[in-house]
């Protein structure tokens, strides 16, 4: 008896713990050992060992007791530790989230916070672009103010060059822009495909396609914004020609690298009365450039981008036009003087 209570007492430990380790429920009911798991005296051990030296059914009394256990461990362990591991789990990603935007809340206020104020930017000699690569668009903005220029920057490039509800018809000063297309072996050569001429506010008062007078080679599409079936169906160019120096005639003419517009159309203006934008020495010093561009000219001054894409004659000859009206006072009193020094002379 002792030797078979020692087995006994061995074998329910080894099932038991198999048993919960396999978790396993339905296995645990059958092994005969299962009461003495949750037995706390030896009459259980008693019990179980005489069921079995009688012969008794072994599974008849275990079943109710190792169902129960087997019940209560699954209520009690498994079922329950699972529900608790996935909530503590969500419970953590929720937490985790909630730390984020946090942490992303207190980097957008010290954000705000670290901006830069007026009197931190002093400096008037610096390109707002510049500026904004730097420091950031906070601090290009005050720069933008400093300059005059916030007003335009935040309206868009025809406003900035254009003037609405102005008169658009033929003023005291007028600006002038052609495109041109390549002839010649190579395109190297240029004519005339399109002139464009505003007025004093921007309006726009004559824009022609021009036929071409010789074979073209290169459209320059990409600059120039020509395309073949643009020109085939121009003016021609004698009429053109004709009509542009009936309009030039006695006014001021503004443009940028007039030069190369009044070669390709063949006319000439007078000295005097020419205001060309690239030959104005204010505008060189500015922008720190012995021949500066159109577009940089605008970007630096007008704070607007030109000439982003292709090119657009009527464009480019009120970008002229505005930046000869930003300097009109200052620019035709320096013509005067210089025209009063050469008389005294």
């Amino acid at each position: 008896l002792l030797k078979q209570k020692a087995n006994n007492s061995n074998k329910p430990l080894s099932t038991a713990q198999t048993d919960t380790k396999k978790k396993q429920p339905l296995k645990a009911t059958k092994s005969p050992e299962a009461p003495a798991v949750n037995g706390n005296g030896n009459a259980v051990k008693a019990k179980s060992t005489n069921k079995m030296d009688n012969g008794s059914a072994k599974d008849s009394s275990a079943k109710p007791e190792s169902k129960g256990v087997t019940v209560n461990k699954n209520l009690n362990g498994t079922k329950s530790n699972g529900k608790g591991c996935k909530e503590k789990k969500k419970n953590d990603i929720v937490v985790k989230e909630k730390d984020e935007l946090k942490h992303k809340r207190r980097k957008a206020e010290e954000h705000v916070e670290q901006q830069p104020k007026e009197a931190d930017i002093w400096f008037d000699d610096v390109d707002p672009k510049d500026i904004e690569a730097a420091i950031g668009p906070e601090a290009a903005k005050i720069a933008r103010r400093n300059l005059g220029l916030e007003a335009e920057q935040c309206q868009s490039v025809e406003k900035v060059l254009v003037r609405e509800k102005a008169f658009d018809g033929l003023t005291r000063a007028v600006a002038l822009d052609c495109e041109m297309v390549g002839v010649g072996p190579k395109g190297e050569d240029s004519i005339v495909a399109r002139v464009s001429i505003v007025n004093q506010f921007g309006k726009c008062v004559y824009d022609k396609y021009v036929k071409p007078t010789e074979k073209v080679t290169d459209y320059r599409t990409a600059v120039s914004g020509i395309r073949p079936q643009n020109i085939n169906t121009g003016e021609d160019f004698k009429t053109v020609q004709k009509e542009v120096a009936e309009i030039l005639k006695g006014r001021i003419l503004v443009g940028h690298a007039l030069k190369n517009d009044l070669k390709v159309l063949l006319l000439d203006h007078p000295h005097k009365k020419i205001r060309d934008t690239q030959r104005y020495k204010p505008f060189k010093q500015r922008v720190k450039s012995s021949r500066p561009s159109l577009k940089l000219l605008c970007e630096r001054l007008l704070n607007v981008q030109v000439q982003t894409a292709e090119h657009c004659s009527i464009q480019d000859a009120q970008a002229a036009m505005r930046l000869y009206t930003l300097e009109k006072g200052m620019w035709e009193a320096a013509v005067k003087n210089k025209a009063n020094n050469k008389n005294c002379k």
